[in-house]
């Protein structure tokens, strides 16, 4: 997939005003489903199109692996968000997004842990994927 730097920072600036405004309604201690349900509305009346719940494809050696994995938002094809309610982000969170991105061929991903005091400085974490071409602008 090959997108411009400057639709990506635009993209993640939306998606992260997104999260903060949940956070900033909802604060931190309710369960992950509850803030993706916010999530999505939030996404919805932004006017930013995502897949939820989408099954992430795996492939082995040419053969699809059924594995039921599933990507919590999916935003304009080219970015991937996990959404988190925990106490501290983990390394396998951190393996799980890394993992998402490369199965869908996205270039960045963000993991929000709701479960924080401020989203926007301890409840984001942003990666990016350095296997897809990104334009620079």
């Amino acid at each position: 997939m090959i997108t411009s730097k400057t639709y990506l920072k635009d993209l993640t600036y939306q998606v992260n005003g997104a999260a903060i405004e949940v956070h900033k309604a909802l604060g931190a201690g309710l369960l992950e489903s509850t803030y993706h349900r916010c999530m999505k509305h939030e996404l919805l009346l932004r006017g930013i199109s995502f897949e939820t719940e989408m099954l992430v494809p795996v492939n082995y050696k040419g053969i699809a692996i059924d594995t039921n994995l599933r990507c919590d938002l999916f935003v304009e094809n080219v970015l991937t968000i996990e959404l988190k309610s925990v106490d501290k982000l983990m390394p396998i969170h951190e393996a799980q997004i890394i993992t998402y991105m490369k199965l869908l061929g996205s270039p960045k991903g963000i993991i929000y842990n709701f479960n924080t005091v401020n989203l926007y400085t301890e409840g984001q974490r942003t990666y990016v994927n350095d296997l897809y071409r990104i334009l620079p602008e």
